[in-house]
């Protein structure tokens, strides 16, 4: 038995080469998949409904898929729409289908799964116990699911439905990534550790190659190992490469979850064949007493505008990080006086990022000598944009000349390469949820439907 699975890309709408993706296509594969969806970008597309790439970028390489899956005969398989696998989201890529199907002149039966979640329907999982915390999961109430959006993020199962139906090309809401690779092969018996370990290695395209790109990787899944072959000309793989994507996101090298068990790979092994192919055996797949559906959600907590600034005076660099505390009182009394009490300064959020100095670690850099030159973002957050706006202009501005002890006399803090130096960002979002639902059946909390273009 032998299964042939093409991975063109780990994120459609990246722009795979085309030339790599024909290589793929020649070889027959039984299937093409492709995820669309991460919250590796945080939760405003989920919590906006608003998709990171562009219809255009997504267009591009939907064409590509498309008429190569009518070429093939194929089922192709794209999960995750919309970046958040909100309905909005497949009902954007579905739109785009229709509109190339109509100029190619191809012929399809269209199955679309959806993953919002009524927040009625949460309630009463919440009530019943049903929805249980993962690790650092934040704090919930009932309340929470009338605000925001949740999602819940599909097995194979689903899509395994849709497949039977006839359906050509699957678009799904969120789902595993890994689930979109092994939903053919585990449909028609192949061996559940590696069909499971296969998807784990591909489900980001070449982002496992050397060097990792958005290209594609080719798998041929066999009865007792899979081969994995990256596509792009001046691409490689490795054992280590590909080992090493097990690792990618997720925080256990041997030991993967999914909504029907665990894939675990504490005796796989990976053998080089040539410089572009790697063989993979030995990992398993174990069963979990219970089905569960990862639930993710977003809302809505504010509105944002940020400024840019940078310092390279030594004597300005010393001084900052004492300085903000006081600057941060001085601005809400400012509040309070320039509003007349209309706004209330613990409704306004301001905050200081100095890149050189330990913002991205936030608190637990190293000790380092001091920076030659300085990076500020400066983020006001408000319950309204104008607010935010408002606030910034007065930050921005008394953030220029803050006092120096060091200095007689007006001296300038902070340059600032935008005039006005304040942009408005739009709105912020946080996720609201790193749960499960328990209790459920692999297909209850999705809903499908299919039509003929």
């Amino acid at each position: 038995m032998e299964f042939r699975i093409l991975a063109p890309t780990g994120a459609l709408g990246a722009g795979f080469d085309a030339d790599a993706f024909r290589r793929g296509v020649d070889a027959g594969p039984h299937v093409i998949a492709c995820d669309a969806g991460s919250t590796d970008s945080g939760p405003s597309a989920l919590g906006s409904g608003v998709p990171k790439l562009s219809s255009q970028a997504v267009s591009r390489d939907l064409r590509l898929l498309l008429t190569a899956r009518d070429e093939l005969g194929v089922p192709l398989v794209i999960g995750s729409c919309g970046t958040s696998g909100r309905d909005v989201g497949v009902d954007g890529v579905a739109a785009l289908v229709r509109t190339i199907a109509a100029a190619e002149g191809l012929h399809l039966k269209l199955g679309l799964i959806y993953a919002d979640q009524d927040p009625a329907r949460l309630r009463a999982l919440h009530d019943a116990g049903r929805i249980r915390p993962l690790a650092n999961a934040p704090a919930i109430d009932r309340d929470l699911f009338a605000r925001g959006h949740t999602v819940a993020m599909m097995g194979v199962e689903p899509i395994q439905a849709a497949l039977r139906d006839g359906c050509d090309v699957i678009l799904a809401g969120r789902a595993s990534d890994t689930a979109l690779f092994a939903a053919v092969p585990h449909l028609y018996g192949a061996d559940p550790g590696l069909t499971w370990h296969m998807a784990k290695t591909v489900e980001c395209g070449a982002a496992c190659a050397v060097p990792p790109s958005a290209n594609g990787l080719l798998v041929h899944l066999r009865d007792d190992h899979f081969d994995v072959t990256t596509l792009a000309e001046g691409s490689r793989l490795t054992p280590r490469s590909v080992a090493a994507h097990t690792l990618y996101e997720n925080a256990d090298p041997f030991h993967v979850v999914e909504p029907s068990g665990t894939l675990d790979t504490t005796d796989a092994t990976y053998e080089a064949v040539d410089e572009r192919t790697v063989r993979v055996r030995g990992a398993r797949y174990v069963e979990a007493d219970g089905y569960t559906n990862k639930l993710e959600g977003a809302e809505l907590v504010g509105y944002q505008t940020v400024i840019v600034g940078g310092v390279r005076d030594r004597v300005v660099i010393e001084r900052l990080p004492g300085l903000l505390p006081f600057a941060k009182k001085y601005f809400e009394a400012k509040i309070l006086d320039v509003f007349g009490g209309e706004i209330d300064p613990g409704t306004v959020d301001i905050d200081y990022r100095l890149y050189g100095a330990g913002a991205v670690l936030a608190g637990a850099e190293p000790a380092a000598p001091l920076p030659r030159e300085l990076g500020v973002l400066i983020t006001v957050t408000a319950p309204e944009q104008s607010t935010a706006h408002a606030v910034a202009t007065f930050v921005a501005h008394a953030s220029s000349h803050l006092p120096i002890p060091e200095y007689d006399g007006l001296v300038s803090t902070l340059a600032y390469p935008y005039s006005p130096p304040e942009t408005d960002r739009g709105a912020l979002y946080r996720f609201t949820l790193n749960h499960v639902a328990t209790g459920v059946t692999p297909t209850e909390l999705f809903r499908t439907v299919t039509e003929e273009l």
